[in-house]
């Protein structure tokens, strides 16, 4: 069900309008704006970077192997899905390649900032989207799985999203998080994106078991490209920090990277579990709450 992002009163009908209090949802381009009135500013993030991730997403090895980890984790944990969200789905890249490998799913698509929807929409047409903070989710009960990719290191307040995201998932749904891992790694990149943390697993579990959820799957990735993240992050401190630098990589060597973690991928799906790596992917299922 759907929730009133003002009074919190359950909603009626299909639209995005309260009886209780009066408020109604805004449009713009036909996204409805969901955001809390006179809410807090958004996690950080530069919406001029959508522009730039629009296009990276297209080839660079990382985007497109981590693309490929969430659709096996969704296949093999969300088998029978009928509803996803993407909270921060950004310029669309999940969720049009999860569109496309589920037609008969209904999924849903939620970004903070416009920008990043409107390059979502030319990706995915079928899906519906509205501008949301994550830290305001206005559902209860109503998808079978939820997904938040390298969006809750952007949030101080990581805790109450993660409770919010179990509350809209109905009992035994998914959720399917990607985050990056180890504090040590922290670098200006971090910083240029905006980042509130990088996690350790042990923080991760802990914090999804606290609102709710049976963690079914925990494990690095970008594993095996790990002495390169090392030398890449210390080689550039000390340096003025150039956001595209990393970017920069030629068409063979992006192969070369690509491939490496399609091994990875490959061991992951036969049961590995890495312990070290530059992110972590995380399933869980929810749980039935306590009275």
């Amino acid at each position: 069900m759907r929730l009133c992002v003002a009074c919190g009163h359950t909603l009626r009908g299909s639209g995005w309008a309260c009886e209780r209090c009066g408020w109604r949802a805004a449009t713009r381009d036909g996204i409805p704006q969901l955001s809390r009135p006179q809410g807090a500013q958004p996690a950080k993030f530069s919406p001029q970077a959508f522009g730039s991730l629009y296009a990276l997403e297209q080839d660079y090895f990382w985007f497109q192997g981590r693309i490929r980890l969430i659709l096996w984790a969704f296949e093999r944990y969300a088998d029978g899905c009928r509803s996803f969200l993407e909270i921060g789905c950004g310029t669309g890249s999940v969720l049009a390649a999860l569109a496309r490998s589920h037609p008969d799913i209904s999924v849903w698509g939620s970004e903070a900032y416009l920008e990043g929807l409107q390059f979502a929409r030319t990706r995915v047409d079928s899906a519906r989207l509205m501008q949301m903070d994550a830290r305001c989710v206005p559902f209860a009960d109503e998808f079978d799985a939820i997904g938040m990719f390298d969006v809750l290191e952007h949030i101080a307040e990581d805790q109450s999203v993660l409770s919010q995201v179990s509350r809209a998932l109905r009992p035994g749904g998914i959720l399917l998080v990607t985050v990056p891992q180890h504090r040590f790694l922290w670098s200006p990149a971090d910083d240029h994106a905006g980042h509130a943390r990088r996690y350790a697993r042990a923080e991760l579990v802990r914090k999804v078991e606290q609102a709710h959820f049976k963690v079914l799957r925990c494990t690095s990735f970008v594993s095996l490209l790990f002495p390169l993240l090392l030398a890449s992050r210390f080689r550039r401190k000390g340096r003025e920090y150039d956001s595209h630098a990393e970017y920069r990589v030629p068409r063979v060597v992006n192969a070369v990277l690509g491939m490496a973690l399609s091994v990875e991928r490959a061991a992951i799906r036969l049961g590995a579990t890495f312990p070290f790596g530059g992110s972590l992917l995380l399933v869980a299922r929810r749980e039935e709450r306590s009275a």
